[in-house]
């Protein structure tokens, strides 16, 4: 079947050769383009600070470039996070490389800040669109090692999101510095479409009635499972404060992380921002278990974040990486504990539906408290703006914490 066939939702056409990959391939190429996907969203990161000096952004205006990325992602998560259910897990990875390749291209040639938005948006089009389906893909790939689909889904979005700094820093070393990255990274996911197209697809999930194929992908309102409604809430509040950090961390910390470390080299200030997504893609590797998880990785995000201003005021940056690892790691863990625990009981019809509803909410910890950040340091100057985020943030983590504490003595007891 022709990813166009796929799209239309039209059987598929008899005779064609097909690359009928076996289940290794087929994940690698699933965990490898969503992971270029991320990637491709973050190598902003450590360019901004060069964009605000050649386009006169303020600290307002480099949050709301970057909401403008999180809001799209989170209208497209409600617009068409179902639709890899019934266009296929392939024909949506495949539309998400095409629709990101144009939002790079627009975003590294941008010379205004209309299109430095227009060109996040459609980075923000693009994750939607894989988000629910690379999701939905490694469950099925893996159908009798969930946990494990659940952590190579954690992995590759913190992964991805953490090297996209990192390696945005590194490609702006090249001349053209704010266009090479995406060049780069445009070749690149080029080069994986191409295997992807020719991938024999498994049939979608779901089959739209006869002749209503259109209305079957007309948006659908938020889900939550009955059978995971306690689940789903958890999840959805630690997401959202999750991204909260990472919103900051993607956004206005290499301003912030420069000043501490002295320094205007764009690897380092895109290494540093990369730290904490690092800490969390590497907690996914460990067989951390048990009922304590979740309320200990709460309070080790907390502690981490709190300390985040410390570090500011010291000017110290060992404490800012011991900071910034503490609160990655204490991210991973917990998250990688709620989200598997949803995910666990959600129906595989709703599957992708619902994770993109996690999703949503999670993805709103990236731009509402964000945006709040950019106008306080717009207003009282970004070290002050820091430690109140820091400390709200902080104050959220204990309340959750101890949430989760009691939740997990209530059950042992039962």
């Amino acid at each position: 079947m022709t990813v166009l066939n796929e799209l239309r939702m039209r059987p598929a056409t008899v005779g064609r050769r097909e690359w009928d990959a076996a289940r290794r391939p087929r994940l690698l190429l699933t965990l490898a383009v969503m992971t270029t996907l991320l990637v491709g969203a973050n190598l902003a990161t450590p360019l901004y600070p060069l964009l605000g000096v050649r386009l006169g952004l303020t600290h307002f205006g480099v949050t709301v470039a970057f909401a403008a990325y999180v809001v799209v992602l989170v209208a497209g998560l409600l617009l068409v996070g179902h639709w890899s259910d019934f266009i296929g897990r392939r024909a949506a990875l495949v539309l998400a490389g095409v629709v990101s390749l144009l939002g790079g291209v627009l975003f590294g040639t941008a010379t205004s800040m209309e299109a430095l938005i227009a060109g996040r948006a459609l980075q923000g089009a693009s994750v939607a669109l894989a988000t629910g389906a690379s999701s939905a893909a490694l469950r099925e790939l893996l159908p009798h090692r969930p946990e494990w689909a659940t952590r190579f889904t954690l992995m590759v979005s913190a992964g991805g999101v953490a090297a996209g700094p990192v390696i945005g820093g590194l490609l702006s070393l090249l001349p053209a510095p704010t266009l090479t990255p995406f060049l780069i990274h445009s070749v690149v996911l080029a080069g994986l479409l191409v295997p992807l197209c020719l991938l024999k697809a498994r049939p979608a999930i779901a089959t739209p009635p006869l002749g209503r194929a259109l209305a079957a992908l007309r948006p659908r309102r938020l889900a939550v499972s009955h059978q995971a409604r306690s689940q789903f809430w958890m999840a959805s509040v630690t997401g959202f404060l999750s991204f909260a950090v990472f919103g900051f961390y993607l956004s206005l910390a290499p301003t912030y992380f420069a000043g501490i470390a002295g320094t205007s080299s764009r690897p380092v200030v895109g290494l540093l921002a990369a730290l904490a997504l690092a800490a969390s893609a590497v907690s996914q590797l460990t067989g951390i278990r048990g009922r304590l998880v979740v309320p200990a990785g709460l309070a080790l995000m907390g502690t981490g974040v709190a300390l985040i201003p410390a570090a500011g005021a010291l000017g110290s940056v060992v404490l800012l990486v011991a900071a910034s690892l503490a609160a990655g790691f204490g991210q991973g863990m917990a998250f990688r504990a709620v989200f598997n625990d949803v995910a666990a009981k959600v129906e595989a019809a709703q599957h992708a539906q619902i994770i993109s509803t996690v999703y949503v909410i999670t993805y709103l910890g990236s731009a509402i408290p964000v945006l709040g950040l950019g106008a306080a340091g717009a207003a009282w100057g970004l070290p002050a703006a820091v430690a109140w985020f820091s400390a709200a943030i902080a104050l959220c983590c204990a309340a959750l914490c101890l949430y989760a504490l009691f939740r997990s003595l209530r059950s042992r007891r039962a």
